[in-house]
């Protein structure tokens, strides 16, 4: 039975996604918003200030919403108090990254361990730029570590794991706007229905519920995020400052259209979608990406290469599949190849870290480690030329 108070979510992460995405969501449906984070001044602000604007923009306007109802409690200092408000919520949300979900896990799953038998299962969803990033999360949370293993056997009577897929842009805000929050009008939030199949999913205004969530993962993955990081790969290599200024170079829009051309080959035959809502839906995204009201640095949107680079993600995700159905994904390769050359980065560790990983191994090695590809898989080979050629390169620089 469900609790006869007000609805409580805690969302992981006070960042701009949190704030802006999530929390007004989350805020509009009626929640009480507990934020956890572990930056103390965030957290301070959040409990000194009683409400902060979202303002969307697009090319018909800028539109206004307060946010109010909400708290914040440092998930570093105070975690027997988290694990309270988790184990009485009715929804436990983040974005928090796919890398810090290890971190945030031991913390939900000792407030799912202490949740009353008479609630309702709290709904854990994660909202990650992540393929099946809830999975990961619920891994970790059911690992012996986390979770007694004698306590696996009737922990759906406690929690519920719906992944979901997130789409809005949120570029780098005024230094100067405090707790409020700037993004694009346009947004997206599907979750899986059927972890609810006994009972109805918590209600959340504007999320649209679906039994199978892959299409939509993956057309969001590999259509949003594979073109902005093309545009800002390519642009930051041909020395753009904004990925604004990079799709107004008639070349880089070209590639960008191209890499997604690609993976509209791969979405359409995969998931039968028809090709022309495909197309419409690329044409949309690369207006959104244009938007010059959400003009944001080719560095931020190119940070975190590895992560980028990794095995399924944006480029070699959609590349290795459609290597192994003997298609073109020259395009895909491009935009990796400026991944790979997006190295020492001012304010990015991955990136120097990439930079450290091509300065000390073999391309076959480099493929492994950065992209998980094994020799066997057909994309292998095209990716370790890659390499190759950005390394031979670099070692002509530097001689």
């Amino acid at each position: 039975m469900a609790r006869n108070c007000p609805k409580k979510a805690v969302h992981f992460g006070a960042g701009n996604i949190g704030r802006g995405f999530v929390a007004c969501f989350l805020h509009n449906s009626g929640y009480e918003v507990v934020f956890a984070d572990v930056n103390e001044a965030t957290v301070s602000k959040l409990n000194t200030q009683k409400s902060y604007r979202v303002i969307e923009v697009g090319a018909d306007g800028t539109s206004e919403s307060i946010i109010t109802n909400y708290r914040a409690i440092n998930s570093r200092t105070h975690e027997a108090d988290l694990v309270r408000e988790i184990a009485t919520a009715d929804l436990v949300t983040c974005s928090v990254g796919p890398h810090i979900l290890k971190f945030i896990a031991p913390a939900i799953a000792k407030g799912i361990d202490a949740r009353p038998t008479e609630l309702t299962p709290v709904a854990v969803i994660a909202c990650e730029n992540a393929i099946g990033a809830t999975d990961t999360l619920a891994e970790f949370i059911k690992a012996p570590e986390n979770t007694r293993p004698e306590r696996l056997a009737d922990l759906d009577k406690r929690a519920r794991f719906a992944n979901s897929a997130i789409d809005r842009i949120v570029p780098a805000q005024d230094p100067d706007a405090g707790l409020d929050v700037r993004l694009e009008k346009f947004y997206e939030w599907v979750v899986e229905s059927t972890p609810f199949a006994d009972h109805s999913p918590p209600h959340i205004e504007g999320v649209r519920w679906v039994e199978n969530l892959q299409p939509f993962i993956e057309r969001k993955l590999y259509t949003v995020n594979t073109g902005h990081a093309t545009a800002a790969y390519h642009g930051y290599v041909r020395r753009k400052s904004t990925v604004y200024d990079a799709l107004q170079d008639r070349e880089i829009q070209e590639e960008v259209r191209k890499a997604l051309s690609h993976t509209a080959e791969l979405i359409t035959q995969k998931h039968g979608i028809p090709a022309e809502e495909q197309q419409a839906y690329v044409d949309k995204i690369v207006r959104r990406i244009s938007n010059p009201h959400l003009e944001d640095a080719v560095e931020r949107v190119g940070r975190a290469p590895l992560r980028k680079l990794s095995r399924k993600e944006r480029f070699i995700g959609p590349a290795a599949e459609l290597a192994e159905q003997g298609k073109d994904c020259s395009a895909l390769m491009d935009a990796a190849e400026m991944a790979f050359r997006f190295q020492n980065v001012e304010g990015d560790d991955e990136s120097f870290k990439l930079a450290e990983i091509m300065e000390k191994n073999e391309p076959e090695e480099v493929v492994k480690q950065v992209c998980g590809l094994q020799p066997h898989e057909k994309l292998f080979p095209q990716v370790v030329d890659v390499v190759r050629r950005v390394q031979s390169e670099s070692d002509a620089h530097s001689d």
